[in-house]
């Protein structure tokens, strides 16, 4: 392949991503469209992050805690009402999933980051002015989840349609990024208020600034065009043709973007022949009743499951109670050692879209850190049940280890269940259903979310002593999933979007449908009405055959 014409960017992905689209494509469109595009969508990702790790901070601040009663609860009912606050932007991240997947299918992907980076500003307003209010504490946490749930689940999907496919998931990937680097802000923020500010300003500054990412997604996508994909399957053609020679950097009469457009026109028409219609019920049948999209479907949800019981998100709400219960003292020092955790994400999660995404492949990433993790957590429980830690003593070597596995355990997320969950689900569906498989997998994401920001904290309390045994639990899921992996998740490194049919089995199931209407066209009419049972059984064996 020629690589003249490559620019500077282009020729170090040469280098250091390895699959065979890359060794055939042309070089030109890896320009830096490909890489403004996604970053400019994954303010939707920072979102996340920035919520996630605010809200643990912000629960554990002297003056949050006197503002809104924590301070005279007993343990457990701090816990429980903690939780109570984490989880209600949950509940509205669910609901959101679905009114955002509603908003793109029908005004585009583009439209609906929009109209999430509005709400979640809304919500974030509430938050900041609740003045030790609960009831509107709970309403502005579930408004901004509204936005924060929508964003989570169309950044992916936007991205994934419009990136090049030897690099979708490294572009795809920078999502996790975005989450990993909102949570670090986060993180750091948290506790420069605890050390220059007082009273309420410690707690309104971080839940206002989570507005910052809304603010600059509605700002980005307002300079960005409509996914291609969108506008294919609406028959906007010639808009699609614009939209992807703009992105490509290649003239629209090119044979790679004719071929890309080809293949979106042709997985399209196949489709709309196995099932027709695009109500929600048509959508649904396609997806539950067809054996590639169930399969597909039903992986998308397996695989946020699993992303949600590694226990990531059960440090990353509770980390400043997580390092208490390994020794940690003074509130500055636990938030300095959350900060330190959110620097140790998002650094392994770059590496890891710089040198294995698209080289490494979805299903090794996901093999090896389910037993890193697992191993990880099993450490940090069985620590805290031989040798837990005693108020007044130092920490010992034991426990210092156990406080890197927090961080081992971070980077080992963002190695493999952290990215190549929303890299993999968000490219697997077919172009009619990626919208809804999304939404499903973004709500399975966030219900999960739910249970485990719900559940962690009463673990911690009860579940052991210093809740050795949440630890335990969650490294037992982990070693779980290299089964799940290992027997149901194949290999899409490097493959089109409309590639996925093929892997799935679909694009057979059509070819068998092709062929029957072509015997059924060309048998005399008569010979069919008298034979019709005995032809009908025919054709359903060779079909399952």
């Amino acid at each position: 392949m020629d690589t003249s014409r490559a620019g500077l960017g282009a020729r170090f992905l040469y280098k250091i991503v390895k699959n065979d689209s890359m060794k055939i494509d042309p070089p030109e469109i890896y320009g830096w469209r490909s890489f403004m595009m996604a970053c400019s969508a994954c303010f939707g990702g920072m979102l996340f992050g920035m919520d996630i790790g605010t809200i643990g901070g912000v629960l554990t601040l002297p003056a949050f805690t006197v503002k809104y009663g924590l301070a005279n609860l007993d343990k457990p009912g701090q816990y429980d009402l903690s939780a109570n606050i984490a989880s209600t932007l949950q509940a509205g991240c669910f609901i959101g999933c679905f009114l955002a997947s509603w908003i793109a299918d029908r005004w585009g992907r583009r439209t609906s980051l929009i109209f999430n980076g509005w709400v979640t500003i809304v919500g974030c307003i509430i938050q900041s002015v609740a003045s030790g209010s609960l009831a509107a504490m709970y309403v502005g946490r579930f408004v901004a989840g509204v936005g924060v749930g929508g964003a989570s689940m169309v950044v992916p999907l936007y991205i994934s349609e419009n990136a090049p496919r030897a690099i979708r998931g490294g572009l795809t990937g920078i999502y996790q990024l975005f989450i990993a680097t909102g949570t670090m802000l986060a993180f750091w923020i948290n506790y420069g208020s605890i050390l220059h500010l007082h009273g309420s300003a410690s707690y309104i500054v971080p839940l206002a600034v989570q507005s910052l990412p809304a603010i600059l997604l509605v700002i980005c996508m307002m300079l960005n065009k409509e996914s291609p994909r969108f506008l294919a399957k609406q028959d906007r053609w010639e808009e699609a043709t614009k939209v992807l020679a703009r992105m490509r950097q290649l003239p629209a009469s090119h044979e790679y973007v004719a071929g890309e457009l080809s293949e979106m026109a042709e997985q399209l028409e196949h489709e709309r022949m196995l099932i027709g219609g695009s109500t929600l019920k048509d959508l649904l049948r396609e997806m539950f009743t067809i054996p590639g999209n169930r399969k597909r479907a039903l992986i998308s949800i397996g695989l946020m499951i699993c992303q949600q019981m590694t226990g990531t998100n059960a440090i990353n709400y509770y980390a400043p109670q997580i390092f208490a219960n390994l020794g940690i003292t003074g509130n500055t020092s636990k938030l300095f050692a959350t900060g330190i955790y959110g620097v140790v994400k998002m650094t392994t999660c770059a590496a890891f879209l710089l040198f294995a995404a698209d080289s490494l492949g979805r299903r090794r990433s996901l093999l090896w850190t389910s037993i890193a993790q697992g191993s990880a957590m099993l450490y940090i429980g069985l620590y805290v049940r031989i040798a837990p830690p005693k108020d007044g003593d130092t920490v010992p070597p034991a426990g210092y280890f156990a406080l890197v596995c927090i961080f081992l355990f971070a980077g080992f997320f963002q190695w493999g269940w952290g990215p190549v969950c929303w890299i993999y689900v968000s490219e697997i569906p077919t172009a009619r259903l990626r919208s809804l498989n999304v939404a499903i997998a973004a709500a399975t994401q966030w219900l999960f979310n739910f249970v485990v920001a719900r559940a962690t904290p009463n673990m911690l309390a009860t579940v052991g002593p210093y809740g050795y045994g949440a630890f335990i639990i969650y490294s037992c899921f982990c070693y779980s999933m290299f089964f799940f992996v290992w027997f149901l998740i194949p290999e899409t490194k490097g493959l089109s979007l409309e590639k996925m049919d093929d892997l799935f089995g679909v694009t057979e199931l059509v070819k068998h449908i092709e062929q029957d209407r072509e015997h059924r066209a060309d048998a005399p009419a008569a010979e069919l009405d008298i034979d019709s049972k005995q032809t009908h059984t025919v054709e359903k064996k060779e079909i399952a055959t």
